[in-house]
């Protein structure tokens, strides 16, 4: 008589051929279930899914992957995880993932790595990999240049500009001309920038929407338009902001409209215009980028662009999923997604009666 095979200990489950020991099964049987194949007894399947519930078996994604099956998983390369709004996007994107039974694998991509990043996800054989945030241009391009050569399917978020990469990006420049014709509305034609600065396409799109909004009421931007950016080194926003607003705040002719890189450069901005005197809205408007929760806690509340980041990650994710297991497309994919404006109290008719530049400052 043949002796029974004895059970091994769930902690020691290291196979497919452990568990099927451990489950009291043929090998066979067990693949079958895992598999969601068909014509099993319904005892068998729930023996199995028992079973993996007390152990904490899962199934071999390599394993899955030689057989030609997908892995389900998406390898996300993240610029930072230093903002809120960064942190709240691949939040949203790992959960909208798991929900379509997919997992996320995350690294924060520094420049130089991104060769070492791109191999290391190759290796654990994702099925696509999205890139959120500002990157350096030659280095992603190279990295998606190698994407393709391979088949692999990709999804670049909020760097807009790259050739042949497909994109979904917020439309910043739609996003400023809705700023600026709101603003041009109330009556401002002197504008401060406060933190809209630099290299990336990101920055350029939002002045451009200035440019253009200030050209369709005939208004010329270097006329209209001022900036101490240079003048002051970038650090932690708020104090950034406070910086900035005390240059502008002692000029004679100061702006009587701000917009600012983002919310925190804005309410830092604000604090200090208040701690010199200056009245909000009455003499100096000030408009946030990102719309976060801090927009809420300031006196008045700021009035900020909204990047609709479930509208934007939803949209992420749909366009990544349906490129898996498809040929690449001949055309880079765009979308763009449209801001909206929330307007709050920071925001008001210019002064044209008493001017803020005669307005006696606290020292």
């Amino acid at each position: 008589m043949k002796k029974p095979t004895k059970k091994i200990a769930a902690h020691t489950i290291r196979s497919t051929a452990d568990f099927a020991r451990y489950v009291g099964l043929s090998r066979s049987a067990v693949s079958r279930v895992l598999n969601n194949q068909p014509g099993l007894r319904s005892k068998t399947i729930d023996r199995v899914r028992r079973a993996m519930e007390e152990t904490g078996f899962t199934v071999n994604a390599h394993a899955l992957h030689l057989r030609g099956r997908p892995t389900a998983m998406i390898g996300v390369c993240i610029e930072d995880l230093l903002t809120p709004t960064a942190v709240s996007k691949l939040a949203m994107l790992q959960e909208m993932l798991r929900a379509r039974n997919y997992t996320a694998l995350i690294e924060v991509l520094k420049p130089g790595t991104g060769q070492k990043v791109l191999q290391h996800f190759l290796a654990l054989r994702v099925d696509a990999i999205i890139f959120i945030g500002q990157f350096d241009a030659p280095e992603l391009e190279h990295s998606i240049a190698a994407l393709d050569r391979r088949g692999l399917p990709h999804l670049v978020i909020d760097h807009p500009g790259l050739a042949h990469a497909n994109t979904l990006t917020l439309d910043r420049a739609g996003a400023m001309r809705e700023v600026t014709a709101r603003l041009l509305a109330l009556g401002h034609r002197r504008f401060g920038l406060l933190g809209i600065t630099g290299p990336f396409q990101t920055i350029t799109d939002r002045l451009r929407g200035v440019q253009e909004a200030l050209a369709q009421h005939g208004l010329d931007f270097a006329t209209c338009v001022q900036s101490h950016d240079e003048k002051i080194r970038a650090g932690d926003h708020f104090a950034y902001g406070s910086e900035l607003a005390r240059l502008f705040a002692r000029e004679p002719d100061r702006p009587t409209a701000f917009l600012a890189v983002n919310d925190e450069t804005a309410i830092g901005a604000m604090l200090e215009f208040q701690a010199l005197g200056l009245r909000i809205p009455d003499d100096v408007s000030v408009v946030g980028f990102n719309n976060q929760n801090i927009c809420l806690m300031t006196r008045p509340q700021l009035t900020s662009v909204d990047q609709k980041i479930e509208t934007s990650i939803t949209a992420a994710t749909d366009l990544i999923l349906k490129q898996i297991g498809r040929p690449l497309a001949t055309k880079p994919i765009l979308r763009l997604i449209e801001p909206r404006l929330v307007e709050r109290g920071s925001t008001g008719p210019a002064d044209q009666t008493n001017s803020p530049a005669r307005r006696t400052l606290k020292h």
